[in-house]
């Protein structure tokens, strides 16, 4: 054996042994470290819903007292996990006699959200609702053989908006004499 490939087999081995003494290093620093994992949920140093980000995609709610039926957010969810029934004849004319979201087939795209006029339906940041059966993960927001009527939002006065067209509609006339077709 030559000079060089004996030099070069203890070049070898001394990286190795420089090696393996570095990740044996960072493994015990490790080992002598305070733990970063919190135990949940016992010992959170808040609640888990305030450590949610802002704009979390959670679990769904809907404010009854704001919502009005319009049915856009059932049409806009992809796989139909929102079911509204809305009755004409019922005693307290036309209300809702069913609201449910099952939220174990919900995927939380969020489209529901977007086309809603009053903002009805919303995430909250709240997910701690682990069950073992999959009727458990339907939210029920009208209860069963109850109606809860629409929310009719107020109507623009037609009185400011009539004043606004008169203002503006005195350029927009049409000489005498000119027929329109």
């Amino acid at each position: 054996m030559s000079q060089s490939a004996v030099s070069q087999y203890f070049q070898n081995i001394r990286q190795a042994a420089t090696s393996i003494f570095e990740g044996l290093t960072i493994t015990l620093s490790h080992m002598v470290r305070k733990p970063v994992t919190i135990q949940y949920p016992d010992k959170t140093p808040r609640p888990v819903s305030e450590l949610m980000p802002e704009r979390s995609r959670s679990w769904l709610k809907v404010e009854m007292d704001i919502c009005t039926a319009c049915l856009m957010c059932e049409n806009a969810c992809p796989i139909d996990c929102i079911k509204i029934t809305v009755a004409k004849d019922s005693p307290k004319g036309r209300a809702m006699s069913g609201f449910d979201i099952d939220m174990a087939k919900c995927m939380y795209c969020g489209l529901c959200t977007e086309p809603c006029p009053t903002g009805a339906i919303h995430f909250v940041p709240e997910f701690e609702r682990a069950s073992y059966s999959l009727e458990e993960m339907v939210s029920h927001f009208v209860p069963e053989g109850d109606y809860v009527v629409p929310y009719k939002p107020p109507k623009k006065d037609k009185g400011e908006e009539g004043a606004k067209a008169e203002e503006g509609g005195a350029a927009e006339t049409v000489p005498e004499g000119t027929t329109l077709n």
